[in-house]
């Protein structure tokens, strides 16, 4: 599971009862490697993190094992997870609870961002990306050469 990574962006549309249809790209894997059980919470940014079952499990660990410091990070994280799976029609159901956090109304954009997914409401990404594209480079990508 370590050298599995998701990439790339997928303009999709939420359905009237909140699903969204997993691209082609990513089912396979996606079977393969959680059986199609995912879990979905809040992001610090706005948006939806999607992680794979196996995934979400080591994350979930280390988020328990956060300081008293950190104990409200702790609830937006573990207090806003939900397990869902992936149906026999490649849906995936947002909760309206989800949905609402993250301004999610019909228009998404799904992110592989590496070990999980990212669903953003479209507008909203690409606002954060022509902002992050006008700001400079941070110290940690200065040096850093394509």
């Amino acid at each position: 599971m370590g050298n599995i990574v998701f990439q790339g962006a997928s303009a999709l549309t939420l359905d009237g009862k909140g699903r969204i249809v997993m691209p082609a790209r990513h089912r396979e894997v996606l079977g393969a490697i959680c059986q199609n059980q995912l879990t979905i919470t809040k992001h610090p940014d706005g948006a939806l993190a999607i992680f794979p079952r196996p995934t979400w499990e080591l994350f979930r660990e280390r988020v328990a094992a956060l300081p008293m410091s950190a104990a409200n990070w702790r609830r937006v994280f573990l207090g806003n997870a939900m397990d869902v799976e992936i149906d026999g029609a490649s849906r995936l159901l947002i909760s309206p609870e989800l949905r609402r956090s993250a301004g999610l109304d019909k228009d998404v954009m799904l992110l592989g961002v590496g070990n999980h997914f990212e669903l953003w409401d479209a507008a909203r990404h690409a606002e954060n990306e022509a902002e992050t594209m006008q700001s400079p480079l941070p110290a940690s990508l200065q040096d850093f050469s394509f």
